[in-house]
């Protein structure tokens, strides 16, 4: 066991975080192109959990979820937004019900009680919902005007500077506008390892390196049971198996490593996934099997925790 996993365990173990309230947020669903989610995995093989259309597309949620935690409402990651233009939602092919607000409403909450929106990383699917056009649609401002923003130093620096494969995922109109609000902060990362214990907002946050430099994942013990929201480290149940890491990865093979110790504990010590992409699957837990961690079940959020 090496060094990465051997302190993933230790915080399960010794986290004992309780929270009042956790929620999905559901922000609509989009489609992307199989092939660049499974990467070198052939179609044959990943259509069986996801299954394309004729043009290859898959559909995926922009799935966030709020935490209440005393005084604090914590809202994790924000979908794609609205203030894009046409042909650009035109890529994307947005589909389904639901929307950020139509969410917010449903849990009783607005967007103007949201104290603090925590960004996994700056990909405009993650956060291109933290900021809204004016009145005016003279310039653009936060969507949430009485919360902290938090990301990291070290993937601001990235997205603000990106390099030319990840340049089309950092959109400048999402990242800027919440620096100059003001309303930008920072969480420190580890300087021991990739996991933060007690971060800024209650919870722990496994950094990892893969898929964007120094993305952020919550880990938390709610109603007894651990949970790890997966971001794009694990983007649904259909990525799983470690060779199934997405084109969009910037390091795929630390990916690969990441997921390797990542689920190795999340088996170890029945650690629940909760996924961001998954249009289907809310949540899942794993087991060692003799072909190494598979999947074991999968569950709503309802299942589990209850409305």
């Amino acid at each position: 066991m090496d060094i990465i996993c051997q302190t993933i365990l230790s915080l399960f173990k010794t986290n004992n975080n309780s929270i009042m309230r956790i929620l999905p947020i559901h922000t609509g669903n989009f489609m992307l192109d199989g092939g660049a989610m499974f990467g070198v995995v052939p179609k044959s093989l990943w259509q069986r959990t996801n299954p394309a259309d004729s043009n290859n597309m898959c559909n995926w949620s922009m799935r966030s979820f709020i935490i209440e935690d005393g005084d604090r409402l914590i809202l994790v990651d924000t979908g794609m937004g609205e203030k894009q233009s046409e042909k650009f939602f035109g890529f994307y092919y947005l589909n389904g019900d639901h929307s950020l607000d139509k969410s917010l409403k449903a849990a009783g909450y607005t967007r103007d009680d949201i104290t603090d929106v925590f960004l996994t990383h700056l990909h405009f699917d993650h956060c291109g919902g933290a900021i809204q056009w004016n009145k005016d649609k003279t310039g653009y401002e936060p969507a949430f005007k009485n919360a902290k923003f938090w990301s990291n130093a070290d993937h601001w620096k990235w997205a603000t500077e990106p390099n030319p494969r990840e340049k089309a995922s950092f959109l400048k109109e999402n990242i800027m506008p919440i620096k100059e609000s003001g309303q930008l902060n920072f969480i420190d990362a580890p300087t021991d390892g990739r996991l933060l214990k007690g971060s800024p907002l209650g919870f722990d946050i496994l950094f990892v390196d893969g898929h964007t430099d120094k993305q952020m994942l919550p880990i938390f013990e709610y109603k007894g049971q651990k949970v790890a929201f997966t971001a794009d480290l694990i983007p649904s149940v259909g990525h799983l198996p470690l060779p199934y890491v997405m084109s969009y990865d910037t390091r795929p093979l630390l990916t690969m490593e990441e997921k390797s110790d990542f689920l190795q504990t999340a088996a170890d010590e029945n650690i629940m996934l909760m996924f961001e992409h998954d249009s289907v699957n809310e949540l899942c837990t794993v087991k060692n099997t003799e072909k190494g961690v598979r999947l074991d079940q999968t569950y709503s959020f309802n299942e589990v925790f209850g409305s």
